[in-house]
């Protein structure tokens, strides 16, 4: 039997994959996956009302075209999504894979990493929360449109493997979060190695690498700037 698509939608499939640009080629980075860690900094987890000295890593995803792309120096438009009365803000660092493996030791671990790249977990937290209390997954929550904004990648090369330095955010240019990627409870290392045990990583995967405490709303009209050390800020303007 031989399956026949029609033309219209070969080009939908192909607008739709995620390519990042990279700093200093004219190759882009097409993203295969976003896994994101929950509760990862541990003043983060107890606002959200966990115990972080008891709870091992926990991950979830955000579908490929959950990817908005923030050129430096530029301010994008990032859209208030439907259903939602408490869309929250999220900065992270995010470690992008251009190898692959299963059950990488945390030794191994950054062997996989391509680079890094300043990033935002966008949130209906109203909706995940509910969601929660319900026990029913977080999708509706964290994996709607344009929900994982990021900045260009860059590579290791260019910036290590970032592991201290501030990571903050201002909306309306009032400091939000401002915390220390030394704060992170499960390092780059070791989430790369505990994803690996769940799932087989391959290259072009992304992960969101948590974010620190005072996540918060915003609404129609506000700036964000998301800030890491060693890198350009990330801005959008809610719409």
């Amino acid at each position: 039997m031989t399956v026949t698509w029609p033309d219209n939608l070969v080009p939908a499939f192909e607008v739709r994959r995620a390519v990042v640009p990279v700093v200093g080629s004219d190759k882009g980075f097409p993203v295969r996956r976003i896994y994101c860690i929950g509760r990862n900094y541990a003043a983060h987890a107890r606002e959200m009302g966990a115990d972080p000295d008891r709870e091992p890593p926990f991950f979830f995803q955000k579908p490929t075209d959950a990817i908005q792309y923030v050129a430096t120096g530029t301010t994008v438009d990032h859209p208030y999504p439907s259903l939602t009365k408490n869309f929250h803000y999220e900065a992270e660092l995010v470690c992008v894979l251009d190898k692959g493996g299963k059950s990488v030791p945390v030794d191994k671990a950054l062997d996989l990493v391509f680079g890094y790249a300043v990033g935002l977990d966008m949130t209906r937290r109203d909706l995940q929360r509910a969601s929660g209390a319900e026990k029913k997954p977080w999708e509706i929550g964290k994996a709607f449109d344009h929900s994982a904004p990021i900045g260009p990648i860059f590579l290791v090369a260019q910036v290590g493997h970032p592991a201290e330095g501030v990571i903050s955010l201002k909306v309306n240019g009032e400091i939000k979060q401002n915390a220390n990627l030394n704060q992170m409870i499960w390092n780059v290392a070791e989430q790369i190695s505990r994803l690996s045990e769940a799932f087989e990583l391959f290259p072009g995967d992304v992960i969101y690498a948590g974010t620190p405490e005072n996540v918060g709303p915003v609404v129609a009209g506000d700036t964000i700037e998301v800030h890491i050390d060693g890198f350009p800020e990330l801005n959008l303007r809610i719409v």
